[in-house]
C-alpha cells in the first residue's frame, strides 16, 4: 500500500529568493512590474501548497483572476539582496478574496513593499465570477488585522 503523504495547510506562505541584476531598471533599483511577477508566484505556489492548485481548478474549469493591485514601496531594492515574500488571504468575500504580501530585506528585516490583489473566482465555462467553493474557504483562515503585524516575525510555511 502506498504511503499519501499530507500536509497541513499554510495560512502564511514565505518565499525567499533574490532579484537579479536583469530585473533591475534604468533607476539602479528592482523594476515595479518585478513585485508583481514575485506576487502571481507566491498566490500560486500558496494555493498549491494547500491542496488547489492550478491543475486542480483547470479541471474543474475554474481559475483566479485579478481585478486589482495595490503596491505601496516603501525602500528600494537591489539585485541579489536576500528577500522573505510572504502572502496570505486577508478575507473572502462571495466571489472574491483579498490577499496581501510583505516583501522584507532579510539583512535588515526592512519592508521594501506591502501589497494586496483583489482575487475573482471565476468560472471558464461560463465566463462569469462564481461563488468560492466552501473547500476552498476552510484551508485558507483569513487572517486579521492584529494578526498581519506578526507576519514576518513568526514561523510560517514554506512552497
Amino acid at each position: 500500500m502506498e504511503k499519501i503523504e499530507t500536509r497541513p495547510p499554510v495560512a502564511v506562505l514565505r518565499l525567499r529568493f533574490a532579484f537579479t541584476e536583469a530585473e533591475e531598471d534604468v533607476n539602479g533599483h528592482v523594476n515595479n512590474i518585478e513585485y508583481v511577477r514575485k506576487m502571481q508566484e507566491i498566490s500560486i505556489l500558496h494555493i498549491g501548497r494547500n491542496g488547489w492548485g492550478m491543475d486542480k481548478l483547470l479541471a474543474g474549469r475554474h481559475t483566479w483572476v485579478v481585478r486589482e493591485h495595490r503596491i505601496e514601496y516603501l525602500h528600494s531594492c537591489r539585485a541579489g539582496e536576500p528577500i522573505a515574500l510572504y502572502t496570505w488571504v486577508h478575507d473572502f468575500q462571495r466571489i472574491r478574496s483579498h490577499r496581501r504580501y510583505r516583501f522584507v530585506r532579510e539583512s535588515d528585516g526592512a519592508v521594501l513593499a506591502r501589497a494586496e490583489t483583489e482575487w475573482v473566482y471565476f468560472d471558464l465555462e461560463r465566463q462569469r465570477p462564481v461563488s468560492v467553493p466552501e473547500g476552498f474557504l476552510a484551508i485558507f483562515p483569513a487572517i486579521g488585522e492584529a494578526a498581519e503585524a506578526q507576519i514576518g516575525t513568526d514561523a510560517v510555511g514554506e512552497p
